[in-house]
């Protein structure tokens, strides 16, 4: 059973100054990304996949798939407002090569256990490649209790990209969930050391966009056990973790970021406005200051 390991970026996507998709600049950050990580997490929550359309999110998977060239996994995120929407998807990304699928719960409306039972079923039975419950209570609206995840493991839903930011609840899934038949990775960089204390083994740092770096220098010293290691760069991470704040959200910044290590130059998506020049200038001096440039 295929399980996510190590360090999987949730990618951006990479727009022109119009908004347009560009996909040379796609093409370049997944060309850069597949030598340095793991596996990517595509059309995500930074990948802007709530602000394209289908025929724009299927293009972004065919051209990460393509160009990864099985290197590496490809994890499309598939979650929409409705059920014929996220199987299109699926089953889409199943046709051009991803490894598994994950979906948020439909956002805008609050749903029922009944309807969420029904939206992952429905995914679950529309693909044979893993599905993950990408579970994000600020930008889905609600919680998934824990007794829904059980059912849907009980069904064949593969794991859980765990976005919830609350350790706790973490290392519930840990322990009633995780086996041989399911998966869990941690949906940030923030609490990585504390993630892997509790036998995680992959998490999904909007960071190793730009800084893949020192997000799999940490990987490497939580899975050898050098904790005291682990622990100071975690504290590393999160300083640039609050670095990131300086522009008007961490997926601008990563835009910002990617400008400024020479990677590729590309711009979010309206109704996000880029980060301006001067927070660009902020930024790079602080991570000089930080010694990570």
């Amino acid at each position: 059973m295929f399980k996510m390991k190590g360090v999987v970026p949730p990618m951006i996507t990479p727009f022109d100054k119009d908004g347009n998709l560009d996909v040379p600049a796609l093409e370049t950050l997944v060309t850069y990304l597949k030598d340095e990580v793991d596996g990517l997490f595509i059309t995500g929550s930074y990948g802007a996949g709530a602000l394209m359309s289908l025929e724009e999110r299927k293009q972004v998977a065919e051209t990460t798939c393509k160009v990864v060239e099985g290197k590496i996994p490809v994890i499309t995120m598939i979650g929409s407002t409705n059920n014929r929407d996220s199987v299109e998807l699926a089953k889409h990304s199943e046709s051009v090569g991803a490894t598994a699928v994950a979906a948020v719960g439909p956002y805008y409306f609050k749903h029922n256990k009944e309807s969420l039972l029904a939206f992952y079923k429905d995914l679950i039975d529309a693909v044979d490649i893993p599905v993950y419950l990408y579970n994000n209570p600020g930008f889905q609206g609600y919680e998934i209790g824990l007794d829904l995840l059980k059912e849907l493991k009980a069904i064949g839903l593969a794991g859980v990209k765990d976005a919830t930011f609350d350790i706790l609840t973490h290392a519930t899934y840990q322990r009633v969930l995780v086996d041989e038949s399911f998966d869990l990775a941690l949906g940030t960089e923030a609490m990585w050391l504390s993630a892997r204390s509790l036998g995680t083994e992959a998490f999904i740092p909007g960071l190793a966009n730009a800084f893949p770096e020192i997000c799999q220098k940490m990987y490497k010293e939580g899975m050898e056990g050098d904790y005291e290691a682990c622990k100071n760069t975690q504290f590393e991470v999160n300083q640039m973790r609050d670095i990131m704040y300086l522009a008007k959200s961490t997926q601008l910044a990563i835009y910002a970021m990617l400008e400024i290590r020479g990677i590729v130059t590309c711009y979010p998506r309206a109704p996000f406005v880029p980060a301006s020049e001067e927070e660009k200038a902020n930024i790079k001096q602080a991570l000089l200051d930080l010694g990570v440039l």
